[in-house]
C-alpha cells in the first residue's frame, strides 16, 4: 500500500513531518499554487491533479489521508475513483467544509491592505512543537494570503453528504475533541453515514491534532491500516 498525506487549506507537506517519519515509504504532497504553480479553485479540481500526479507515478493500493481541505479531497478522489484505493483517512475534515463567512471576509481585507502580510485568521496550534509550527508559519506565509482565500472558498462549495453512502472504502475518521473549525460531530458524522468508517476522537487535541498529537493519531492510523 502506498499512503500519501494531503494538507489543508494553505498548508504544506512538512505538517505532516510526524507521520511520513513514523510511516517509512509515505509520502506528502504539496498541492498546486502551494506555493509552485496556481491553485486549483475547486475541491474537485484538487481530486483530477492528484488523480493525475499519482497516475503518473505508478502507484497502486492507495491510502489517502488528508486535513481539513485534504480530507475532503481524498472523500470526493475515493467517490470518484474508488478502484486503486484501498483506504481513506480524514484528520479534522468531513463531508461539507463551510468556512465562516467572517473568516472569508477578514481575508479579502487583508489581501486588498498591501502593508498587511498577516492572516487574520486562526494560524498553527500553540500546543505544535515550536520548530515545526515555525515551519508551518513560514510555508503557509510563502504560499500567500490569496490562496488560504482560495483554499476557504473551495471549502466553502464543498459538499458530499447526500453521496457518502456511495462510498464503500475502509474510512478513518480522526478529529481532536477541542477542534473548533471541524467539530468532532463532523467525524461522527463521516462514521455513521459511511457503509464501513469509524471515528477516533482525540483527547485535547485541536485541528491540527495530527502535528498535536502525533503518537495517538498514528497509533489510530497503525491500527486502521492493520485491518484493511
Amino acid at each position: 500500500m502506498k499512503l500519501i498525506f494531503i494538507h489543508g487549506s494553505g498548508g504544506c507537506k512538512e505538517s505532516w513531518q510526524y507521520q511520513t517519519q513514523h510511516f517509512k515509504g509515505s509520502e506528502a504532497i504539496d498541492l498546486p499554487g502551494h506555493p509552485a504553480g496556481a491553485p486549483c479553485t475547486t475541491v474537485d479540481d484538487y481530486v483530477e491533479w492528484l488523480r493525475g500526479l499519482l497516475s503518473g507515478k505508478g502507484y497502486e493500493d492507495l491510502v489517502i489521508a488528508g486535513h481539513s481541505l485534504g480530507g475532503g479531497i481524498a472523500l470526493l478522489y475515493g467517490l470518484k475513483y474508488p478502484e486503486n484505493v484501498k483506504g481513506l483517512i480524514c484528520v479534522g475534515s468531513g463531508a461539507r467544509l463551510r468556512v465562516n463567512p467572517v473568516f472569508l471576509d477578514a481575508l479579502e481585507k487583508a489581501i486588498a491592505d498591501p502593508d498587511n502580510n498577516r492572516s487574520p485568521v486562526e494560524g498553527t496550534s500553540s500546543l505544535i512543537e515550536p520548530k515545526l509550527a515555525e515551519i508551518i508559519r513560514r510555508r503557509t506565509e510563502e504560499n500567500g494570503l490569496p490562496v488560504l482565500l482560495n483554499d476557504f472558498r473551495a471549502c466553502d462549495k464543498f459538499d458530499i453528504m447526500d453521496r457518502l453512502g456511495h462510498i464503500h472504502i475502509p474510512l478513518l475518521a480522526v478529529c481532536g475533541a477541542e477542534d473548533v473549525m471541524t467539530p468532532p460531530k463532523y467525524s461522527q458524522y463521516l462514521a455513521k453515514n459511511m457503509p464501513n468508517a469509524r471515528a477516533v476522537i482525540i483527547p485535547g487535541g485541536t485541528h491540527f491534532v495530527f502535528a498535536e498529537k502525533p503518537e495517538e493519531v498514528n497509533r489510530a492510523i497503525e491500527d486502521f491500516l492493520k485491518a484493511l
